[in-house]
Formats: C-alpha cells, structure tokens, sequence
C-alpha cells in the first residue's frame, strides 16, 4: 500500500502535531523490517521517520507495538524508537488500513562496544521488575496473540501462557501429532524442577538479531518487542536461536549481572516457545525441532 492519499494526509497531520509545526511528504520508498508488514521509509521537510502497514487492518497489533516499545524506552536504559502516532485510514477495497509511525533510526556501523554495550544494557532493563510474571493486556508475538495473564509463579506462566496455547494451536491446525502433545504434556509437570528462581524481569520477548539494529553512532536499539514481565533467560536463549549474539554480549551481561552458571542447559527449553510460535507461523522444519527438545526433556 503506497503512502499517499488518506494516508499521506493523516501522517501529515500526525507529524505535525508531533512537531509543533507543519510538515512536507517529499516521498517514501519501501525498506526493510516489513516481512509481516509493508515498511517504508518516510521522506519529509522535517527528516525520515519510519512507517509500517498493514492493509488488512489490525490496529490492535500496532497498538501492543507501540504500548511494548513504550515500555521499553521509559526505562532509559537502551535506545528505543519513539513512537508518533498508531491509526487507521481507509485502505483499498473499502478495508481499513492500520499503520505505526516511528522515529527513524539511521543505521551505522557497530563500534568495537557494540556487542559490550547491548549486554549492559539487557541487564538494566532485566532489572525492572513487576510483581507478577505477565502483563496487565495481551500483545503480539509476530502475527500471532501472546497470552500475558499474569501468574505468581514463573512455572504456571510458561505453562499456561507460553507452552500450552501454542501447543493447542499446533495440534488443532493439524502440525503436531497426539505423541507431540502427550510429551508437550508430561513436559509441563516438571518445568518447575528446570527453572531457577528469578524475579520477574521486563523482557524484550522477541530479541533475535533481526530486531537489534545498530544506529549511526555504532549504538544498540531494541525494536518489534513482544514484552511482557518473565524469567530473564527467557530473552538470552532467544539470542541464540538464530546462531547467536557475539560474545562479547554474553560476557557484559553476565558482568553486570551474573546469570546461573548452568544456562545454557536451558536454552534449549525456554527456546520451545518461540519454536512453537515458528511452527503454528511457518511448520516445515520447526515441527523437528519440537519434537527434538520435547526428548531432550521429558
């Protein structure tokens, strides 16, 4: 969906009002950072800014966007974009359209700290904690809806809120197999023997490298979050399940606050959520990659 029209007009009136002062769409060109939706960059008298669409219109999944990355930016621990404005505009077909409009982060290329700096900066948003393990609403973790009722044990949470929905989900598309589920199930009953106690800590949800871009100072910024109040090894096994942040990452973070020394033992489990989003997304090869965790641990 090209950004013009309505839409050119809103994000107009958006930018506007965000800087107090009236604003030019010189052009747009599509960009990186839209494979669940159309991103563009946004050209204009005032400088780029980001925008990302979705023409089948789900301003609900904007709106988590944007309370999540909110979330994470008032802590003041790591650059996160700011969000201008979430909306609808009337899209082709007679459907509405939802869009997200965002300050632009200018890439660069990463300093000899980059790594260093990412693992710091973890660590002090790990330290902001809740009371509860969740959420006080719902979001999203890619297309799909992350349940985030909030629980006193950390154990209950992933069961009820991370494992058994996506497992449910997986078994009534036909992707997994009634063996699949009754060792999901015998799984359930020990994951409070697996897991360390840990506070609730505020977690990205969704950090793999795809959503760590470097700015123009050769600095962090987190980006798409899926947060929510969880164990913070939750967040570092993510780092691994596309081949890992360097190690320099893994050092910082453990510097400045000391994970347990067995955590990698549990990579592998706390990484089952994100494979079983994976497989309700995508099937193909996730399915054998459940299935290899599930023996690993029951």
């Amino acid at each position: 969906m090209a950004l013009n029209g309505p839409l050119a007009e809103q994000l107009v009136e958006h930018l506007a009002g965000h800087l107090g002062r009236p604003v030019r769409i010189h052009g747009d060109r599509p960009v990186g950072g839209g494979s669940i939706n159309d991103a563009y960059r946004l050209d204009t008298s005032e400088g780029p800014f980001f925008v990302k669409v979705d023409p089948g219109g789900s301003p609900d999944m904007f709106a988590a966007e944007a309370d999540g990355l909110g979330r994470l930016r008032a802590t003041g621990v790591v650059r996160v974009p700011e969000v201008i404005a979430t909306a609808e505009v009337d899209g082709p077909g007679g459907r509405n359209a939802s869009y997200i409009l965002l300050e632009w982060v200018e890439h660069g290329l990463a300093t000899e700290s980059y790594w260093a700096a990412l693992g710091r900066s973890l660590a002090a948003l790990h330290r902001h904690r809740a009371p509860t393990f969740g959420l006080e609403r719902d979001n999203y973790i890619g297309r799909l809806k992350q349940v985030n009722t909030p629980h006193d044990h950390w154990a209950e949470f992933f069961v009820a809120c991370r494992l058994e929905p996506q497992v449910r989900m997986a078994r009534d598309h036909g992707r997994i197999g009634d063996g699949v589920v009754l060792r999901a199930e015998r799984l359930f009953t020990r994951v409070e023997q697996l897991f360390p106690p840990e506070p609730p800590a505020l977690l990205h949800g969704d950090l793999w490298s795809g959503n760590v871009l470097c700015d123009a100072h050769g600095l962090p910024v987190l980006i798409d979050p899926a947060v929510y109040h969880g164990h913070r090894e939750m967040d570092i096994a993510m780092t691994k399940l596309f081949g890992g942040f360097e190690a320099d990452f893994y050092s910082a973070y453990n510097d400045a606050w000391p994970l347990e020394t067995d955590w990698e033992e549990r990579t592998d489990l706390c990484n089952l959520y994100p494979l079983l989003v994976h497989v309700n997304l995508f099937g193909g090869g996730y399915v054998q990659q459940v299935e290899a965790v599930l023996k690993r641990f029951v």
